[in-house]
């Protein structure tokens, strides 16, 4: 029964579509599974991984994701498994290149395995039929936890730049730079889109489908080479970036602006610069 009319996977992907399919009627253990990301959703490229999904019974469901590395073995030759510690996800890449994410959930909890649209590969007890898998909307406490966390912990990571600088140890100062940037990035994509998911660790992940990329044009030439002089003007940027963003999304949300704090920073910015000037 599965719907993959329209969908078009690269060749290795939909021989593990196959198997997987193959694999999930056989087991007793299953009760549906599904295609779900970019293929579901119609804009797959060349370059995407693929995301399927399994349902179980409610009985079975620790004991297939206790066994899940095995599951996912017997779908070919396994060359990366981890979980990063994120719940009911497994990422894959095998020997044939094929690289995505199964997920897992059970019959009580369909709700928490999937948002948008989906391709139903195996449903042995019609439980996909009628089933919508709303977008997720990102809690706003959260949000707004992450923009307060990032509007502080940009002084942070500049104090540690300015020592950095201070000592001439070029490689940490050059890090924190890139720290820096990407506080900057979490704030253009919070200013943007204040439900952005993308907000954290990894603020340039898809970035070009955030936002306007001409946004974070001023940023660019903050990419500089590892030399003393470079750096510092580099910082004057970034600061200059970070502050028009950061003041108008803590008005906007009623977070308090660090004004005393900024104004400590940009004394000691100005001082070394003046140090390393004479």
């Amino acid at each position: 029964m599965a719907n993959l009319e329209g969908v078009e996977l690269q060749p290795n992907q939909q021989a593990l579509v196959n198997r997987f399919l193959d694999a999930c009627t056989a087991d007793d253990r299953i009760a549906a599974a599904f295609l779900g990301g970019s293929n579901a959703k119609g804009y797959a490229d060349q370059y995407s991984d693929i995301d399927v999904c399994v349902i179980t019974t409610d009985a079975a469901y620790s004991d297939f994701y206790d066994e899940r590395e095995s599951f996912l073995r017997s779908l070919g030759e396994l060359e990366f498994l981890e979980d990063f510690e994120i719940p009911n996800i497994a990422f894959f890449i095998f020997a044939d290149g094929v690289e995505g994410e199964l997920y897992f959930s059970n019959e009580s909890h369909l709700d928490a395995i999937h948002s948008g649209p989906f391709r139903a590969l195996v449903d042995k007890k019609n439980i996909l039929a009628h089933v919508v898998f709303a977008d997720k909307e990102p809690d706003p406490a959260h949000q707004l936890e992450e923009l307060r966390h990032n509007i502080y912990w940009f002084w942070h990571e500049m104090s540690h730049f300015l020592t950095a600088i201070g000592r001439g140890k070029l490689w940490w100062a050059r890090g924190q730079l890139d720290e820096l940037r990407s506080k900057c990035v979490n704030l253009a994509r919070l200013q943007n889109d204040f439900a952005d998911e993308g907000i954290g660790d990894e603020p340039y992940f898809k970035i070009e489908n955030s936002l306007p990329i001409e946004k974070l044009t001023p940023l660019e030439t903050t990419f500089c080479p590892m030399e003393k002089d470079a750096m510092l003007q580099s910082m004057y940027v970034i600061v200059k970036f970070y502050a028009e963003i950061a003041q108008s999304l803590a008005s906007k949300y009623d977070v308090r602006y660090p004004q005393g704090l900024e104004r400590v920073m940009l004394e000691r910015l100005e001082n070394l610069s003046k140090q390393t000037a004479t």
